[in-house]
C-alpha cells in the first residue's frame, strides 16, 4: 500500500485542526535510537494533548494515506520509533498527555494517560502507598504508552511480569480514528476478544495507546538485597532454584552478571565501587520484598549459608542498608551505559527455557569465535530466562573495525537461541531491527494470522509502516 509523504499543504491542513501548542519543531532526539543504529529521515512532530486530538490526526493522516509513527520516550533498541526510509510520516508524540487521571489505592489501580513518563506513575502510586512494579533503566525518560506498545519487562518480571501483565485496560484510537474504549478497572471480563492484549506489544502498528489502567500491589515492608558469587550459571539456576523454595514470591529479581560486565565498569566506569576484590566470574544479585514482621536479611543469610553448604557459592555480601541495596542495584543498572561506551558488535535481547541457559552460554562462546576474535559481556534477568547477551571488539580494538561481521555475528547467536527453542525478541520488541528475524524464526501460522489482524484493523498500512511486520 503507497502511502503520502506530509506536505505543506497536509501540515496546513493539521494545524487548521489542532490548537498550535500541538506542533513542535522536529529536534534531531526525534530522529534517533540509543544506540546510534538508525536516523529517521524527516517528518512532522505532532503533540496531541488530548484523545480527541489524537482522533482528528489519525482521522486527518487516514484520509491522505500519510504515515504515523509513534513516538514515546525514544528509549526504544530496535528502532520501532524511528522510520529511516519512506514517506516523510507524521511523528505522533503524547508528551503533553501525561496526566494520571486518577489512583484507586483500594483497587490497588492507577490510571495514567500514555505519555506519563514510568518514573511519574511509580511516584504517583508510592504516593498512595502503592507500587507500580515495572522498574527499568530508563524509567526517568520511558512512557506508559511505549512501555505497553513495547510490551516492556524490566527487572521484576520474576514476580510482577511484564507491562503485558500489570495493564488492566486501555483507551486506544484505532487507525481509522475510532476510539476503543476499554479504560476498565475490571479484574475479571470475558466479553470477547482481548482486544487489549492485541494492543499490548503491537509497537505502534495497529494504533495508539492514549490512556492505561494499571494494576498496583502493596508495598514490601521490607526490602534487601545480596550479591553472590556462584561457581557457573548452571549454580546460578540451582541458586535460583533453592531462593525460590525457600523464599517463595518474595523473590523480586534474580540477575546474572559475568565478569566481562565488571570489567567494562572498571575500564569506563571506575567510580562505581566494585563489590569484591577480585573480579568474580559469575555472580548474582538477588532482590527481596518481603511483608510485615519478615527479615529479608535473616532470610538472604540463611539461603547463603545452604547454598555455601551445597557449593553454589563461594563469597556473597548482603546490605545492610538502603544505600548498600541502591548501590548493588546501581552495579547492574550501570552496565547497559558501560556497554554503549565501549560499543558492541551486535547486541540481543534473548530468552530461553531456564534448563538450557547453561548450555547456551557454553555453546555460545565457542560458536563466536570461529567467526572472529570478541568479548561477550552475558547478564541479565536469570529469573525469567533473559539474557542480554552482546557481542564486542576484542581489547584494543573498535566496533567499526568489526562492521562487516556484525550480521554474522546476529545470525550465529539467533540461529543458536532458535535451536534452542528460544526467542530472539525477550522484552524490547521487534521494531524495524528484528522483521528479517522475525520472518525467520517466526512460526508461518503466526505470521499469516498477524498480517490478517494488521490488514483487517490498518487497511490503509498507516501505523508505523515498516515496524514488526515488512511494509507490503
Amino acid at each position: 500500500m503507497m502511502l503520502n509523504p506530509v506536505t505543506d499543504a497536509f501540515a496546513a491542513t493539521l494545524r487548521a485542526r489542532l490548537p498550535e501548542a500541538a506542533f513542535r519543531p522536529l529536534t534531531p532526539a526525534y530522529l534517533q535510537e540509543p544506540r546510534g543504529r538508525f536516523h529517521g529521515s524527516g517528518g512532522l512532530l505532532v503533540c496531541p494533548g488530548s484523545t480527541p486530538e489524537v482522533v482528528v490526526l489519525m482521522r486527518a493522516c487516514a484520509a491522505a494515506r500519510v504515515g504515523i509513527v509513534p513516538y514515546g520516550g525514544g528509549t526504544g533498541l530496535v528502532g520501532g520509533q524511528i522510520m529511516t526510509d519512506g514517506p516523510a510520516p507524521v511523528i505522533l508524540s503524547l508528551e503533553r498527555m501525561r496526566a494520571i487521571r486518577g489512583v484507586f489505592a483500594q483497587e490497588n489501580a492507577l490510571v495514567a494517560e500514555a505519555g506519563a513518563i514510568l518514573a511519574e506513575v511509580q511516584a504517583a502510586a508510592a504516593a498512595q502507598g502503592r507500587l507500580f512494579p515495572l522498574t527499568l533503566a530508563s524509567e526517568g525518560s520511558a512512557r506508559i504508552g511505549g512501555c505497553l506498545s513495547t510490551n516492556a519487562g524490566g527487572v521484576n518480571v520474576l514476580r510482577y511480569g511484564n507491562a503485558r501483565d500489570l495493564c488492566l485496560g486501555l483507551e486506544a484510537v484505532l487507525p481509522d480514528g475510532s476510539v476503543l474504549n476499554g479504560l476498565t478497572r475490571l479484574r475479571k471480563d470475558n466479553t470477547g476478544y482481548d482486544l487489549r492484549n492485541l494492543l499490548i506489544g503491537a509497537e505502534g502498528t495497529l494504533g495508539v495507546i492514549t490512556a492505561a489502567a494499571l494494576k498496583l500491589y502493596p508495598q514490601p515492608e521490607a526490602e534487601g538485597a545480596a550479591l553472590m558469587v556462584v561457581e557457573s550459571p548452571a549454580a546460578a539456576l540451582a541458586l535460583l532454584s533453592m531462593a525460590g523454595r525457600r523464599i517463595g514470591g518474595g523473590v523480586s529479581g534474580f540477575e546474572l552478571i559475568g565478569r566481562m560486565g565488571l570489567q567494562f565498569l572498571a575500564e569506563k566506569m571506575p567510580e562505581i565501587r566494585q563489590p569484591f576484590a577480585e573480579m568474580p566470574g559469575w555472580m548474582v544479585l538477588i532482590d527481596l520484598g518481603l511483608g510485615a514482621g519478615q527479615d529479608p536479611a535473616a532470610a538472604l543469610e540463611g539461603l547463603f549459608a545452604e547454598a555455601a553448604e551445597a557449593g553454589l557459592v563461594s563469597d556473597g555480601v548482603i546490605a545492610q542498608s538502603v544505600a548498600q541495596r541502591a548501590a548493588f542495584w546501581d552495579i547492574r543498572e550501570r552496565i547497559p551505559e558501560a556497554n554503549r561506551k565501549i560499543g558492541s558488535v551486535s547486541s540481543h535481547d534473548i530468552s530461553l527455557p531456564l534448563s538450557v541457559i547453561p548450555e547456551f552460554i557454553a555453546r555460545g562462546g565457542p560458536a563466536l569465535a570461529r567467526i572472529g576474535d570478541f568479548r561477550i559481556n552475558c547478564f541479565g534477568h536469570l529469573g525469567d530466562g533473559n539474557l542480554h547477551y552482546n557481542v564486542f571488539p576484542a581489547a584494543g580494538k573498535t566496533r567499526a573495525a568489526y562492521e562487516h561481521l556484525r550480521g554474522a555475528v546476529k545470525r550465529c547467536v539467533h540461529d543458536l537461541v532458535h535451536d534452542m527453542g528460544g526467542s530472539v525478541s525477550a522484552e524490547h520488541g521487534v521494531g524495524r531491527f528484528k522483521v528479517e528475524d522475525l520472518e525467520r524464526y517466526g512460526d508461518p501460522a503466526k505470521l499469516a494470522a498477524m498480517r490478517a489482524i494488521k490488514g483487517a484493523l490498518d487497511p490503509l498500512g498507516i501505523m508505523n509502516p515498516g515496524a514488526v511486520l515488512r511494509q507490503g
